[in-house]
Formats: structure tokens, C-alpha cells, sequence
């Protein structure tokens, strides 16, 4: 965990010493702290933005280079979970120390009055905790955790550094066991092995269940622990049933049967190759085994089907969705609905022993476990009267705090409160009233803004919204904010929408992605209907919209994060600037269905980087950026775009950087001077390609989609170097394109992208 702190405040710009023990045996003395920095850099998820980044840790030991410490700002320990072990090198720290540097603990549950009792008091004034979640690069949040004596000015210094400069989602925290996402997370995870068990659930039905169906992520419930490793999973809960004994729901700590034979045969998860699943075979005859938790032999993980879940799969609204998942009377509602009725009792229960508010539980598990609505969120989303009458029906005790809340007339925890076209929103405080929730300066909420304000324009695809300050945000919300000819459209009202009333233009949304590309279902129906007419057109308009806005007469920002790839990356390369969150990942993808970009993007990328084969390399082998400073690298982004650590800060970051762009902006003209290579330069691309087909490379349709890039990218038939338009080789993209997409083997690439969403090598 130590190393993938200091990796992700590397990737902040800052230096770090990363000290570790003394191997016994190992000639390197810095053994330990190099593998752990080896590990951070070759696990998936990696933990460096970039290469470089790496070279901003200092790796050292305790023994020889503690004294470092002297030198430091702020000392963050992270050694095991031990409290002897934490106490020990943290009083040779306090002997070392600069007075005034900031000591914290990154334990997970440890009370930090133990860890700081009989220290100085000056240490202990500025000795705090910081739990930060792992891998600490991807998940948003951190916790601080003051102590008995931490002074309010070094809480609040640490609260916005890991806010501004880390990006983190920070939630002040009571001195308890597990603190608050831990507490809560470990409740939610023991009651899904209870409800497993008791049910007679598969492995595969609770994480068909726990997963994107009720907004948690991907990795679900077991999958989840095979990634943590069941061995880190085992020794929090069973830290929590010791450390607080009081916990109404403490036998649901005790680790289950199946868990515990699992321990006994390493069965940890990722990290020893089998746990709740295992991979088996390889290449082609690779497949996915699931373990059967009652006689723990392993068997091709099968894909359950619940009647009610795949009747709500459909329905886009999560809240809708979960009313009707829980009213179902089928395995699936038997499921959620008392994981959902217990989460809410035991979350109540917990109030204010772990928080005072409803808030810091909300986001400890929005930002900790990536959940899409927090425990109180959730229960609004099911209606807390409904939900509170059917705990009744079941014979539960529901907490004295929430009968008084109805009483009192509350019918939610959250409402909108919103005044003069300003958002405000206000929580229910226990003490018997609602409050505004404090604004949070830099953080722009886009749906907020929608309540608040309403929308300058619609269509079903993109919104204007009116971000103040005379900026205008084109808002995309298709389905994966894939472009269509609705999108479109909206860029173009954008910019007209702009000139006439307002100063700048970004372009941003806070969906899962920017925006996964073209709409590629309208493309391949367009394609085997023969439709070429339309489908030119449609390439052409985006085209068209793409110049609009690379020459609007008032500067235009684009805010990518997540994935930005093949046309949303190109509506990116065709801003003014970029504001992309810290987490990008931009790529022109077109070869993997079979086509090339055809939205400008072979053009931007031979202005960027000015060498057809370099552009050849990263558009032919569809290379995707890890970071948005792997961006800049590869060229998608520049030096003068800008990066945004906290994501929450991506709009408004972008609504800065346009508007700091408006005073000198000058929207230009399109470019007449294109260097271009030709015949001779299409020939050496062609070469390349040959090689990389004999050498197993690429595959023979591979050739053929590399040979049509490498004639855009030479400017076509053109002897000896010339120089081109922008519109001359948006015209070569679009044919190219075109006459791909008529090739049998294309129409295949993108069909199989449809249906599984991974590329086709055929």
C-alpha cells in the first residue's frame, strides 16, 4: 500500500522518499521499497500516470536513510496493521523529525488514540489519520481522521491537498472502528455472505446481482474480494468484531465456513491465480471458473437469469429500477431487498457513533466503493416511508431516529431547495430539521444546474446548459454519449448559441464516459443497406461540426475523462484547448471495426505530431492513452491542456480555462500548409506494414485498413512532398472511410464490436 501512495502523489508532481524494511539475505538494502515499487507499476490497475512519474520516488530503508525524514513536509505511515509495529517506527520518526512536519497513519481501523498515546504533544497536534482506499490511484476517496489533540489548522492543510493536488473525495471521520466506508462496507459485504448462505445463492447469481444492476460496480461482491485478496477481506472483518464489540450487527462478522477452507488452501483470490474464480487455459480455449461454495470445486462460471432483472436492465433511471427490483418476488427481489432493508437499519443504527451526518456516509460509499448512491441516497431512491413500512411487515425494529424523522413529517433525507436559479440542496439532521448541505466551491454539478435552471436547448442526444459567467456547457447524454446525428446537431447550436449570448463554450458531461465515438449500430445498418448517400452525409456533418468548432469565434473547451475514444477524441483534438481529468483515456480506435478516423482526427494528428509514421503508429495500432499524462505523451493532448486531479473539479476547472482564454482568444482560419510525403512516404508506410504482416503482427485485413491510412496520411496520390488543406484531407478520411466500410470483413469487425464489445481479428 506504501508504495502506491507514494506512486500516486508522484503522479501529482511531488518527489517522495519511499522507505521500507531491510530484506535479511538481500544485497540490495533497498530490496523491499524496490519491489513494492516494481509491484505498483506492473499491477492492473498500474499505479504511475507515467514512466516518468517513477522517477520521482526515492526509494530507501528504514535503517540506513530514516533520517530522511528530517527533509520531509509530511510523513505518511503505512506499515502493516499492526499497532506494536506502527508505534515502534513511529517513535524513531518523532526523534527525527523537523517540529511542525505532519505525521499520519494510513491504518484502516486502528484507533489513533493508541497508535499516538505518550507521544510529545507537538507530535501529537499534528499527527492525524489518512485512510486512503486501494489502489489509491482510482479510488476517490480518502479519509481524515483527526486525533484527540490534531490541530484544525493541519486538518484542513491535508483535506485540501488531497483534494486539489490528489483528487481525492475527502470525508472527516470519527476516531472509530473501520471509520465510516470500512464500517459500513464491511456490514454490506457480511450480510451478502448471510444472505448467500442462508438462500443457497451461487457465486455467480449474488454478483449478477450486486453489480451494475444496483449501481455498484463491475467487480460486484465476490469478484471483489478476489481482487483485495480474501486474506485483507478476512482480517477486517474480524478487526471490526474485535475492535468494536458493541456493534449490533457483530455476528455478522464471523468469517463464513466456506471462507475460512478457502484461507486454508491459499485460495486468496488474484494474487494466487484462484479464489472465488480462476482463469483456466489459454488463448482461445481460456474460459472463467466459478467456485461452488458448498463443496468448493471450481466449474465454468455460469450467467444466471432472473425474470425481474432482465425486465430492468432496460430502465436507464437507477432509482426506478431498484423499486422494481425489490417489489419482484423472485430469487433476485428475495435477494436485494432485505440486503438493501438491512444496509438502511444498520447505517441508521450507526448515526452518530461513525458520523453525525447522513452526508459523510453517503460519500464514504459513493467514493470508497464506488457505489452510484449511498446507503441514505438509496433509501430515498425507494422511498423511506414505503421502505419503513415494509421493515414493519417484516418484523424488524426500525431505528427510533427514523420513526421520529416521520413523525416530525420528513419524507426523505435529501431535498432540493433550490432559489434564484441557484442548486441548494438540504439533509435531514437528526436533531429534527433540515439543513443546507454547504456548497462545495469548484465543484459543478451539471444535473443540479438542469433543476435549478433548467436547459438553454435539448434533443434526446446533448443538452446547452448555461454554467454562469457567460460560459455555455453542450452537455452529451446518448447512450454512451456515442455521436449521432442528434449530437451533432447540438454542436452546432452550441456554437451559434455561443457567439450570440455567451463568451465561451465547453464541452463536458458527467456520464460514465466522454463519449465511447460513433454511433456504430447507425453505421453498420447504413453500410449493408447500401445507403452510401446517407452515410456520407452523416461523416461529413461531423466533419463540418468538428471545423465549427476548432474555428468558433469564441473559444471552445473540451472536458474529457473516462474513455475518449475514436470521435469523441477527435472532438477533443479539434478544441481550443482541453481540461481532461487526471483518469482519460483518449485513443483513435477506428482500426479495431475495420475503418479509419474520419472526423479529422488523421488530420490533427499529422498537425500535432508532424510525421505520418509516427501518426501511422498510434492510429494503426489503435493505441489508447493510460492517462491523460500518457496523453499529453502520445500527443492527444498538449502541453498548454490542462489536467484536473479531482474529477468532480473537470467543469469547472474547464469553465476557468475558458474563460482565461477569452481576452487574447483569435479563432484563425483553416490551414492551407499541411506537409504531406506522397508517393514516397505511402511507400515506406506500406513497407512497415509488410513487415509487421510477415512478422505476425497484424493480420491480412489488417494490411488492407493499414494500407488506406497510409494513404490519408501521405496525402494520397501526390508525387513527391506537397502541402495540403484541412479540407483536402478531411476529404481523403471520408472516402477512405467510406469505402472500408463497404468491405464484408468491416461490416464483421463492427458487428462483433456491437455484440461483444471487443475487437475482431479477422
Amino acid at each position: 500500500m506504501g508504495s502506491r501512495i507514494a506512486a500516486h502523489l508522484a503522479n501529482a508532481g511531488f518527489p517522495v522518499d519511499l522507505l521500507d524494511i531491510v530484506i535479511p539475505g538481500q544485497a540490495n538494502r533497498n530490496a523491499a521499497a524496490l519491489a513494492g515499487l516494481e509491484n505498483a507499476a506492473k499491477q492492473k490497475p498500474g499505479a504511475f500516470f507515467t514512466e516518468a512519474a517513477r522517477g520521482l520516488i526515492a526509494p530507501g530503508n528504514f535503517e540506513d536513510d530514516l533520517a530522511r525524514v528530517r527533509e520531509c513536509q509530511w510523513i505518511v505511515e503505512a506499515v502493516a496493521e499492526n499497532l506494536e509495529i506502527k508505534r515502534n517506527l513511529l517513535g524513531r520518526v518523532a526523534e527525527l523529525r523537523a517540529p511542525g512536519t505532519i505525521v499520519s497513519t494510513n491504518t484502516s481501523g486502528i484507533p489513533l488514540a493508541s497508535i499516538s498515546e505518550g507521544f510529545s504533544e507537538e507530535f501529537r497536534r499534528h499527527f492525524l489519520g489518512t485512510h486512503f482506499f486501494n489502489p489509491p490511484r482510482y479510488l476517490h476517496l480518502a479519509e481524515i481522521i483527526p486525533g484527540a489533540e490534531t490541530a484544525a489548522e493541519i486538518l484542513e492543510f491535508v483535506a485540501s491537498f488531497c483534494d486539489l493536488h490528489l483528487g481525492k473525495g475527502v470525508v472527516p471521520c470519527k476516531d472509530t472502528p473501520n471509520f465510516i466506508a470500512n464500517r459500513i462496507g464491511c456490514f454490506f459485504g457480511a450480510t451478502i455472505h448471510k444472505l448467500t448462505a442462508e438462500g443457497g445463492y451461487t457465486v455467480e447469481e449474488v454478483d449478477a446481482l450486486t453489480g451494475p444492476l444496483i449501481g455498484l460496480p463491475r467487480s460486484a461482491s465476490f469478484r471483489l474480494v478476489d481482487i483485495i485478496g480474501l486474506d485483507v477481506w478476512v482480517h477486517v472483518l474480524r478487526n471490526l468484531r474485535v475492535l468494536a464489540p458493541a456493534d449490533p450487527a457483530r455476528d455478522r462478522y464471523v468469517v463464513p465456513e466456506f471462507m475460512e477452507r478457502m484461507l486454508e488452501r491459499g485460495w486468496l483470490g488474484e494474487k494466487k491465480g484462484q479464489g472465488f474464480y480462476k482463469r483456466v487455459g489459454k488463448g482461445a480455449e481460456r474460459e472463467i471458473q466459478a467456485i461452488d461454495l458448498k463443496t468448493l470445486e471450481y466449474h465454468p462460471a455460469e450467467k444466471p437469469r432472473f425474470a425481474s432483472a432482465d425486465a430492468a436492465r432496460s430502465i436507464e433511471d437507477l432509482p426506478q429500477r431498484l423499486r422494481m427490483l425489490v417489489a419482484a418476488d423472485d430469487r433476485a427481489g428475495k435477494f436485494l431487498w432485505p440486503l438493501f432493508r438491512d444496509l438502511f437499519i444498520y447505517s441508521a443504527q450507526m448515526l452518530p457513533e461513525i458520523s453525525d451526518r447522513v452526508v459523510e456516509i453517503d460519500r464514504a460509499m459513493r467514493w470508497g466503493f464506488a457505489f452510484s448512491l449511498g446507503p441514505f441516497e438509496l433509501w430515498d431512491a425507494l422511498g423511506v416511508a414505503p421502505a419503513v413500512e415494509r421493515m414493519r411487515r417484516d418484523g424488524c425494529a426500525v431505528p427510533e431516529k427514523i420513526e421520529r424523522m416521520l413523525a416530525a413529517g420528513a419524507e426523505s433525507f435529501y431535498r432540493p431547495a433550490d432559489a434564484g436559479a441557484v442548486p441548494r440542496t438540504e439533509y435531514f439532521d437528526f436533531g429534527g430539521e433540515y439543513r443546507e448541505l454547504e456548497p462545495r466551491p469548484g465543484v459543478i454539478v451539471l444535473k443540479d444546474l438542469k433543476r435549478a435552471r433548467g436547459v438553454v436547448q435539448r434533443n434526446p442526444e446533448a443538452s446547452l446548459v448555461d454554467l454562469g459567467d457567460g460560459v455555455l456547457c453542450l452537455e452529451f447524454h446518448s447512450k454512451m454519449n456515442s455521436i449521432g446525428d442528434g449530437l451533432v446537431q447540438m454542436m452546432h447550436a452550441a456554437i451559434e448559441e455561443t457567439a450570440r449570448g455567451y463568451e465561451a463554450l465547453v464541452i463536458g458531461n458527467q456520464g460514465e464516459n466522454f463519449s465511447a465515438g460513433a454511433n456504430l449500430m447507425t453505421v453498420l445498418l447504413a453500410a449493408q443497406e447500401g445507403e452510401w448517400d446517407e452515410l456520407d452525409g452523416a461523416v461529413r456533418r461531423f466533419q463540418q461540426a468538428n471545423m465549427a468548432l476548432k474555428y468558433a469565434p469564441k473559444p471552445v473547451v473540451a472536458a474529457p475523462f473516462g474513455m475518449a475514444l475514436g470521435g469523441g477524441c477527435e472532438i477533443v483534438l479539434h478544441a481550443a484547448r482541453a481540461q481532461a481529468s487526471a483518469e482519460t483515456y483518449m485513443g483513435l480506435v477506428e482500426t479495431g471495426v475495420g475503418v479509419i478516423p474520419a472526423g479529422g482526427g488523421c488530420k490533427e494528428m499529422l498537425l500535432r505530431l508532424g510525421s505520418a509514421k509516427a501518426v501511422f503508429e498510434i492510429i494503426g495500432y489503435a493505441k489508447i492513452s493510460s492517462s491523460a499524462a500518457n496523453a499529453r505523451e502520445l500527443g492527444f493532448l498538449r502541453g498548454e491542456d490542462g489536467i484536473s486531479m479531482n474529477p468532480e473539479r473537470l467543469i469547472a476547472d474547464a469553465k476557468a480555462k475558458a474563460l482565461a482564454l477569452v481576452p487574447a482568444y483569435a479563432p484563425g482560419a483553416p490551414r492551407q500548409d499541411i506537409p504531406v510525403e506522397g508517393d514516397a512516404g505511402c511507400a515506406l508506410l506500406k513497407m512497415a506494414i509488410y513487415l509487421a504482416r510477415e512478422a505476425g503482427f497484424i493480420t491480412e485485413y489488417d494490411v488492407a485498413v493499414g494500407e488506406k491510412l497510409a494513404h490519408v496520411l501521405s496525402g494520397g496520390r501526390l508525387t513527391g512532398a506537397q502541402k495540403v488543406s484541412e479540407q483536402y484531407l478531411l476529404d481523403l478520411e471520408r472516402e477512405a472511410f467510406l469505402s472500408l466500410c463497404g468491405q464484408p470483413r468491416t461490416q464483421q469487425r463492427i458487428e462483433h464490436m456491437l455484440k461483444t464489445g471487443k475487437p475482431l481479428r479477422n
